[in-house]
């Protein structure tokens, strides 16, 4: 019994010692980090880094410039879904913690022991805030105390609903997306407040690794992040098991959308850019500047619609040039390996590259990058009379056969038109067109003649094939300019 006493009372003093020695080694780090740590309370003013955007005259996006895809929004404006699907997934208590979860610590504390090395950090959403804004990325003792300790001070600064909005424009959701909003445009093309709850999800799933569970990369993987999102929120009583089976079994929907762009205008956009980069420098890549021009977007679309086709009559007009090049497609290897070179060859915005699989007198088979097969038929090519002089042509075709060959690699564009059948009714049909890169270039500029204001430029052709701005940087001759 005595020996018993002893051992109980031996525990009970090693268990008080142990608990003094953590909590004499804590305050330790907190004197010695403290001083050293920047002032939590600078994120009442931080200012996210935002692209620089271009806009016509009457508000319409033209392009954005800058590293970081981001659209700061307000917490009011996020969907619940939104915010349990992310407090779910990475942090289930964060409105009753005050900046560290002691069960996510121990948790992470056990791992290390067993294994060795640390596996899951036990970050909050607030310890993540903190090394997100003030911290590097580095795994080391030192920066998760820096981390544990700037939490605390974030927690008295700053309420519950402005540490989740600042988490959700900052954090990193791959492909340049950076924050929740500019995640939504980039995977889905949409508004963060038209996602339906599987996609949201989904999105939820980004910061733990962007890259291993992204849905453009991996989507077997990312389906499996999703759903275990899902599961984590109906335990957690967050949805209902309907629409929890109902989001579950959801395809995987998302694919990769760029810059939204509501006015192509590429030329003047780059104008744009240059003329604020030598004002304000590069900082103006991260401010969020908003630049409103005084171009008009209808006149603009039909100065690049002019511009266009007045190139391409011109360039049908004397000729077909022939095919891009000619690849072997005597065996399916060979065809699978032309249709991969297919992927890497450049062509103008609305134009594809195509090869020919099988051609004939009326119509001719091709394949497209993405492995689609398309018949082009004799009528949609009968403006390639072989261009023989800058002066002259041969004569009219009467088979595809007089100007292509299987293998030829050419250029189509598609066309949408109205058919109908015996029954009346209709449906539309994709056409194919032959097409060809104009070699002659053109420009157009069009300015008010009160002011000097720029209501419509077009600087080329196509500003992906040739970035020169031939209405302000060619030379031009002065009578071609100036009419009565």
């Amino acid at each position: 019994m005595f020996r018993f006493v002893r051992l109980l009372s031996f525990s009970a003093w090693s268990l008080a010692a142990m608990i003094s020695g953590a909590f004499f080694l804590m305050a330790s780090f907190f004197l010695y980090l403290t001083p050293t740590l920047p002032d939590a309370e600078q994120l009442k003013h931080t200012q996210l880094q935002t692209p620089l955007r271009i806009y016509s005259l009457d508000s319409k996006s033209i392009a954005e410039f800058g590293e970081k895809r981001r659209k700061p929004i307000n917490i009011g404006d996020a969907p619940q879904n939104l915010l349990n699907a992310f407090i779910a997934a990475e942090d289930n208590r964060f409105f009753e913690h005050r900046g560290i979860d002691i069960k996510g610590l121990a948790r992470a504390a056990t791992q290390l022991v067993t294994t060795g090395r640390i596996q899951t950090g036990g970050s909050t959403i607030t310890m993540q805030v903190a090394k997100n804004f003030f911290l590097s990325r580095e795994k080391t003792f030192i920066r998760k105390f820096n981390e544990i300790f700037l939490a605390i001070q974030i927690e008295q600064s700053l309420s519950k609903q402005e540490i989740l909005e600042l988490y959700l424009n900052k954090i990193y959701l791959g492909n340049r997306a950076y924050g929740v909003h500019a995640a939504a445009q980039v995977y889905y093309g949409k508004p963060i407040d038209e996602l339906n709850l599987a996609q949201m999800a989904m999105i939820a799933g980004l910061p733990k690794a962007p890259s291993r569970y992204n849905p453009l990369a991996n989507a077997k993987r990312a389906k499996i992040r999703r759903n275990w999102i899902l599961d984590r929120m109906l335990d957690l009583e967050m949805i209902d098991s309907e629409q929890h089976a109902e989001a579950k079994s959801s395809l995987i929907t998302a694919s990769y959308h760029g810059g939204s762009s509501e006015l192509y205008a590429p030329y003047v956009a780059e104008m744009a850019r240059r003329e604020v980069i030598n004002r304000y420098g590069s900082d103006a890549y991260t401010s969020g500047m908003r630049v409103f021009l005084t171009v008009d977007s209808k006149l603009q679309e039909a100065a690049s619609r002019a511009v266009k086709k007045g190139l391409e009559d011109y360039d049908k007009r004397h000729g077909y040039r022939g095919p891009i090049k000619t690849l072997d497609i005597s065996s399916e290897e060979a065809i699978e390996s032309a249709i991969s070179e297919l992927r890497s060859i450049k062509t103008p915005r609305q134009h594809q590259a195509a090869l020919v699989l099988e051609v004939s007198q009326d119509s001719a088979k091709l394949s497209l990058k993405d492995g689609q097969e398309k018949t082009l038929l004799r009528e949609q090519a009968e403006w390639a009379r072989k261009y023989e002089t800058v002066d002259r042509r041969g004569p009219a075709i009467k088979s595809l056969e007089d100007i292509l060959q299987t293998g030829d690699v050419i250029q189509v564009t598609t066309s949408n038109t109205e058919t109908s059948n015996e029954d009346g009714e209709t449906a539309m049909a994709e056409i194919i067109h032959l097409s060809q890169l104009p070699e002659a270039q053109g420009a157009l500029i069009s300015i008010n003649p009160d002011n000097g204001a720029i209501k419509a430029l077009v600087g080329g052709y196509d500003f992906a094939m040739s970035h020169y701005n031939r209405a302000t940087q060619a030379k031009r001759q002065p009578g071609s300019n100036f009419k009565a």
